[in-house]
């Protein structure tokens, strides 16, 4: 069995694939580019490839469809990037990974403590020598209301890290969790954005779920409420967040994902003119933190990710059922 991994990362990711594939018996070629129509030629030959969050279009899986490849493997939670029903209709397989939600989850927690206590600003005044304290009251965790939009891995262990802090919890979900009930408060979602002085997001980025944060639910939130991203970047109208935060009814917001990301994040682009104007003005805001897609960055989550592609398509081959793998 052979796969090509596209986008691979030398400096992390690449001892573990070479030690998983010698595990599994598997032969394995590699680029550090994403895939694209100019270099989908790389995988003749190999009936699998592995990819990241790249967008993979129709006329991608056709690409890669005609030169032989049978499956693609994206080392992430998330499959939007993928247009699952043409792969579907290709005959394409897919597969996903999972990792420990700990990861994510205790990232999220510090992006809230961050915000709350305003450590960007801090740490830029201080930077300039300004020592002073004005402008740097913050606010304590316990005294607040969290909200948590999705209680699924991740969401679950944001509650439960959450727990010993003693701030009251809120969650909402179309499936609630019924062990979490003695620790979270489950409402709907207009109710979570009234009660809530601290909203963080861990839910799947769908068609129900595009921009779930849009103007509308921005104006019910609490006045000054900080809102925290590491699910996808879709969750919210960035144009929406962005008027929030100039009139004030966002009082704090931490990205570590964009809804326009794709060509950003995971790249050098440093000296390079961005086209994003969003970013830009996002980055201006003393109240914002942005952080590139850098929630699930561990040693062990890097780890799992290259160690699921690898296990689904042997899977897939072999077949042996596996839940990762979506058809």
């Amino acid at each position: 069995m052979k796969v090509f991994v596209y986008g691979i990362r030398e400096y992390d990711e690449l001892p573990y694939f070479e030690q998983l594939t010698r595990g599994y018996g598997l032969t394995f070629a590699y680029t550090a580019e994403y895939p694209s129509l100019e270099n989908a030629h790389l995988a003749a030959g190999y009936p699998a490839v592995s990819i990241i969050t790249n967008q993979m279009d129709a006329a991608l899986l056709d690409a890669f469809y005609e030169v032989g490849v049978r499956h693609i493997a994206t080392r992430s939670i998330g499959t939007d990037h993928i247009d699952l029903s043409h792969a579907r209709e290709i005959g394409m397989h897919i597969s996903h990974v999972n990792y420990p939600p700990e990861t994510v989850a205790d990232y999220a927690i510090m992006l809230i403590l961050m915000s709350l206590r305003k450590i960007t600003y801090i740490l830029d005044r201080a930077r300039l020598q300004d020592f002073s304290l004005l402008g740097k009251l913050g606010r304590d965790l316990c005294d607040c209301a969290v909200g948590v939009v999705g209680t699924g891995q991740i969401g679950r262990a944001v509650i439960c890290h959450l727990a010993g802090f003693g701030c009251r919890l809120y969650a909402c979900d179309p499936y609630p969790d019924e062990e979490l009930s003695e620790i979270v408060t489950y409402t709907d979602f207009d109710s979570l954005l009234r009660k809530c002085d601290v909203l963080t997001l861990h839910a799947p980025a769908t068609e129900e779920n595009f921009h779930l944060f849009d103007s509308n639910a921005f104006s019910r939130m609490r006045p000054g409420a900080v809102i925290v991203n590491t699910a996808r970047g879709t969750l919210i109208d960035t144009d929406a967040l962005i008027a929030a935060l100039e009139d004030g009814r966002v009082g704090a917001a931490a990205l570590d994902v964009l809804e326009d990301e794709n060509g950003l994040y995971f790249l050098n682009r440093m000296g390079d003119c961005l086209s994003n104007r969003q970013l830009a003005v996002l980055r201006s805001f003393p109240n914002v933190i942005l952080s590139p897609h850098t929630a699930f960055y561990t040693e062990k989550v890097v780890f799992a990710m290259a160690e699921y592609t690898v296990r689904c398509i042997c899977d897939c081959v072999y077949g042996v059922e596996n839940p990762l793998v979506l058809f």
